[in-house]
């Protein structure tokens, strides 16, 4: 079975009513088109809706636009019918689960959240729902909330939320042009060299035969690469437990304390990992006979948290600099000494 839809069925053109007019109104103003798209068009795979601006079919006052073209206050957005399948449909009418996170901070203009690992930060890739879905639901009387910036499903720690269409833009400007400062803690297998301070090595994005995507290091001349630099200092270095089961020989790891330079998919994950020393309980980069050792003294995660960031705020230009203490199953892991004790101000 399959239904039409209409982004917000409530401004059709023509008395066919086979296309839907989607006003811009001054929240929206200078939004991509295909994030005004996605927003509007719930429901509706990301691949279609790609699809439909590339064939013309999505018209920005009655002319082709590309996906990044920027959309303004008053424009008139076509969208042509859009059909979902019963089961699509089906996910639409069943909204996310409302949920609080953690909060480090929130004014009127941003939030920062806590975000705990094994939690998507958005839906899509077989995930119904994530973090920005849920907490929508949990505030239905918020008019905005919007992402940011982006952290792996299996990573904890600072997630910034904008509550303003001007916040968002002002922030993403900040990521975009590497005015952040972004922190994390990872726990690496091996004893990382003190030496070894800079990683800059291309990075290429991939998908494998099931359709999974990966990331990987590449020559710094290939044309895919995309250049990622990655800054690492040891905290502390670590004994672990021995294994239940064999000899009491203690396993060597290295507190890290991670700053990225550019925002790369996995890019802590494949940088560490390409230097011999992957994170602890990473199950696309690192060891599996490792992790598989790891999870019996209580790692049953990835040991990456999202641990310090700085940016300016969006409204005042203060610099603010925000810190997410290692969640609970992280720090049962290390010595008391073994966390850095950095206060955010």
């Amino acid at each position: 079975m399959n239904r039409i839809i209409g982004a917000a069925a409530r401004t059709f053109s023509g008395p066919s009513q086979n296309v839907c007019i989607l006003p811009v109104d001054e929240e929206s103003a200078g939004q991509r088109l295909d994030n005004f798209l996605l927003r509007h068009l719930k429901g509706v795979p990301k691949t279609h809706v790609y699809r439909i601006i590339r064939s013309g079919e999505v018209r920005v006052n009655k002319g082709r636009a590309a996906a990044d073209t920027r959309v303004a206050a008053g424009d008139q957005i076509r969208v042509p019918p859009i059909r979902l399948s019963e089961a699509a449909v089906l996910k639409k009418e069943s909204p996310a689960p409302a949920r609080d996170f953690p909060l480090l901070f929130e004014d009127e203009y941003v939030l920062a959240l806590d975000k705990p690992a094994g939690v998507a930060v958005h839906g899509g890739s077989g995930v119904s729902f994530g973090v920005i879905e849920q907490l929508r639901q949990a505030r239905p009387g918020a008019k905005f909330l919007e992402l940011v910036h982006r952290l792996d499903r299996e990573t904890s720690g600072i997630l910034l939320v904008a509550k303003r269409r001007s916040a968002l833009t002002r922030l993403q400007d900040q990521f975009r042009e590497r005015e952040t400062g972004k922190t994390y803690l990872a726990l690496a297998l091996g004893a990382w060299p003190a030496s070894r301070k800079v990683i800059d090595l291309p990075l290429h994005k991939y998908l494998q035969a099931d359709g999974e995507r990966r990331v990987k290091v590449v020559a710094k001349d290939d044309p895919d690469g995309m250049r990622a630099i990655t800054l690492v200092k040891v905290a502390r270095r670590l004994s672990l437990p021995p294994m239940p089961g064999e000899p009491a020989a203690p396993q060597e790891a290295s507190l890290l304390e991670v700053t990225i330079k550019t925002g790369r998919t996995h890019q802590i994950r494949v940088h560490l990992a390409a230097q011999g020393h992957p994170i602890a309980g990473d199950d696309k980069y690192g060891e599996f006979d490792a992790n598989k050792a790891m999870h019996r003294i209580g790692l049953r995660r990835m040991f990456l948290h999202a641990w310090q960031l700085q940016f300016d705020h969006p409204a005042t230009g203060e610099r603010m600099a925000l810190t997410a203490p290692l969640p609970p199953e992280l720090q049962a892991l290390l010595p008391p000494a073994a966390t850095p004790t950095t206060t955010a101000t």
